[in-house]
């Protein structure tokens, strides 16, 4: 099954997708981690990726595209895949559907004072990327990660003034995707209304939809 994970900035996109590429045996597929591993790698086309962010500029459409297309070519998304942080914008979908198919989009909905709450408490690994959070999941010793041992750090677009800044721009932007795959018949909506509701019962939610979908795909 080919899914989008569809929400703003601290929803949860990547803690559910991580959770669920384990039980379906797909591909979670963030773009902003493959814009980092390309220019981590220092290939042609990470080179021209760190150009843009360097000037602090967006990573133009046809770029991150291409990059995509070229991810789920591999074998590994034969089967389906779960997409994070793709698509953000209507030009965006419409290029997706030329490329892949879209079986589910998962919109997560979650009141802004969760989301704010939540991130400015998230705190990231320097080393290997795995996410905690002070208040729901924190790691066994203070500033330091559990999988690694790298030092813990807020990022800084997750501290309160920036991420009402964030959810204004997902809402110009990406909030029209929510009407564009409504439309398609794809979008089914997950509600988390509580700060310490475990990621586990919204993947449940999650797959109980996929379920459904999968039972009447056979039907």
């Amino acid at each position: 099954m080919r899914i989008v994970m569809l929400g703003p900035p601290g929803a949860g996109k990547g803690t559910y997708a991580s959770r669920l590429t384990k039980i379906l045996g797909v591909p979670h597929i963030s773009t902003g981690d493959m814009v980092r591993e390309e220019i981590r790698a220092q290939t042609e086309l990470g080179r021209k990726i760190k150009q843009y962010s360097d000037k602090g500029e967006l990573v133009p459409d046809e770029i991150i595209i291409q990059l995509l297309s070229n991810r789920l070519e591999k074998p590994d998304a034969e089967k389906g895949y779960i997409l994070d942080g793709f698509p953000r914008t209507i030009n965006q979908a419409e290029a997706l559907d030329k490329i892949s198919k879209v079986d589910l989009v998962i919109n997560l909905n979650v009141p802004d004072d969760i989301i704010i709450t939540r991130l400015s408490n998230r705190v990231v690994c320097r080393k290997c990327g795995a996410i905690y959070n002070l208040l729901t999941l924190k790691p066994k010793k203070e500033g330091v990660c559990d999988k690694c041992g790298g030092e813990l750090y807020q990022r800084r677009d997750d501290k309160p003034e920036v991420i009402k800044e964030r959810l204004e721009v997902y809402r110009k932007k990406t909030e029209p995707l929510i009407d564009y795959y409504r439309r398609k018949g794809v979008l089914k909506d997950v509600r988390c209304d509580s700060l310490m509701t475990p990621p586990e019962v919204i993947v449940e939610q999650i797959m109980k939809i996929i379920n459904e979908e999968e039972k009447k795909g056979k039907d």
